[in-house]
């Protein structure tokens, strides 16, 4: 009798034990820069442009040098992120005008969702992309989709300009004092053309950081997930266009006195003002004492642009790698990550761990004792996290697809990499261990492995109304 009495209490304890320790649901920062390339820090071998928080941020915590963006642009790279599903299996599979394609589906659960109904609160400020107003009832809003509170854009077009007319608060639209001419000749994108700002008075990237500063104060006590998705440094293309400047920035900083053209001055400018408002983030966490019980992300949606009028060749965004934003070769989707967490993260560790964004949805699960949605490609990188890669689960292969521009698809399986450059085009086949710039293709020699990395992007693509799109043999 004794033991069936002293059951339920061994049980509640138990579960006091759990859920009073701290560690037991940390705090989770993702943030998400926008087209930041592979070789744009000095962590990954940026020799000109500053970043020095970043880099201080990978000594101190772990460097991935083989992670994933979800895909080569934006809404689809980010819905990865979201929802657990690589390009094959997720609702959204590009840019597009049609709002059906871009936004995320009621059934579609996000790693917001999980995390609220884990106890946790969750905020998003910046740039959504996955849902607007543009129609009654449309999905895929954020306070549809976990998000207690949003901040920032909803339109990826409307993101384009740094000094909006407007940002959205939840629900409501809140005025900026910023004053903008609406592009007349630009394609609309879910009811929006974009724009040039004509008086620019407030920087959205300045009020996110703000922004974000004071919901981690409010919300110091935890557990929190915040998934700060920066627009710094995709470019305003209606200014680019206007102006043949698409680097908008208040000031260009250390590169003021450059020699240089503006949009280079300021495309690095942007870069390292990203810099500095990541570090104002990570001394806020020490300053309240939740570090150690926080563990911050840092990424890049897709690799870098072209877009700003400025000159690739004197930054090397792709580092060693081929191929910019819209490519499926390495340049187009391995992407910079950190992951920091104090006291748990090894400090200075460099991992080639094979990841990519729909692991996240597996990793915050995990780490928030929830239980993972069914139908996913994810898996859990917090072995990793915690310095234990003996019990690191690896990928069987990741997989990408890409509709614009007549159809890409992409497989790594291994060191084994797998490019086709239009849907039905011939399989390009590179050895990552020995080319990581993808300039020697080998298709020809192991005809076993292109037939296998067939098979593989067969698998992996299910329909959707996206499929229309894929072009006839």
């Amino acid at each position: 009798m004794i033991k069936f009495t002293l059951l339920p209490i061994l049980f509640i304890a138990g579960c006091i034990s759990l859920f009073g320790d701290k560690h037991k649901q940390p705090n989770i920062i993702f943030i998400l820069a926008d087209d930041l390339g592979y070789g744009d820090l000095g962590s990954y071998g940026q020799k000109i442009i500053k970043t020095p928080r970043l880099d201080r941020m990978a000594a101190e915590g772990i460097r991935f040098t083989q992670h994933y963006a979800g895909s080569t642009v934006c809404a689809p790279s980010r819905a990865v992120l979201m929802t657990g599903k690589h390009m094959g299996n997720v609702s959204v599979r590009g840019n597009s005008s049609g709002d059906s394609f871009q936004v995320l589906k009621d059934e579609d659960v996000t790693v917001a969702e999980v995390l609220k109904e884990a106890g946790y609160t969750t905020g998003l400020i910046g740039k959504w992309g996955l849902g607007d107003f543009t129609a009654p009832g449309l999905p895929g809003l954020p306070h549809k989709q976990g998000f207690d509170y949003f901040f920032g854009y909803l339109n990826q077009v409307h993101a384009h300009n740094f000094y909006p007319a407007f940002l959205w608060r939840n629900t409501s639209r809140i005025g900026l004092p910023n004053e903008v001419k609406m592009a007349s000749d630009e394609r609309v994108y879910g009811g929006f053309a974009g724009g040039v700002a004509t008086k620019k008075e407030v920087y959205s990237h300045d009020l996110f950081i703000e922004e974000s500063l004071q919901w981690i104060r409010e919300n110091k006590n935890g557990p929190f997930f915040l998934y700060l998705a920066l627009t710094i440094p995709h470019a305003n293309n209606q200014a680019t266009r206007v102006n043949r400047d698409g680097a908008e920035v208040p000031d260009y900083g250390p590169y003021a006195d450059k020699d240089w053209p503006n949009p280079d001055k300021g495309q690095a400018a942007m870069i390292t003002r990203m810099d500095t408002g990541i570090g104002q983030i990570l001394d806020q966490l020490k300053l309240l004492d939740i570090d150690e019980n926080t563990l911050v992300i840092f990424s890049s949606d897709n690799g870098p642009h072209d877009e700003s009028n400025h000159n690739l060749e004197r930054f090397n965004p792709s580092g060693p790698l081929q191929g910019t934003k819209r490519a499926l070769y390495e340049g187009g989707i391995r992407v910079p990550t950190l992951a920091w967490w104090p006291g748990t993260a090894p400090a200075g560790k460099v991992s080639d761990h094979i990841s990519y964004f729909g692991d996240f949805m597996a990793t915050a699960t995990e780490l928030a004792g929830a239980e993972k949605p069914s139908g996913l490609n994810s898996i859990s990188m917090v072995p990793t996290l915690k310095g234990d890669t003996n019990s690191q689960v690896e990928h069987e292969y990741l997989y990408w697809e890409f509709y614009e521009r007549g159809g890409r698809r992409a497989v790594r399986q291994g060191d084994w990499k797998a490019v086709r450059t239009q849907w039905h085009a011939p399989i390009e086949l590179y050895d990552l261990s020995k080319d990581i710039g993808e300039q020697n293709d080998i298709a020809d020699k192991h005809p076993e492995i292109v037939e296998k990395m067939e098979a593989i992007m067969e698998e992996a693509h299910s329909e959707s109304e996206w499929s229309s799109r894929i072009p006839e043999k």
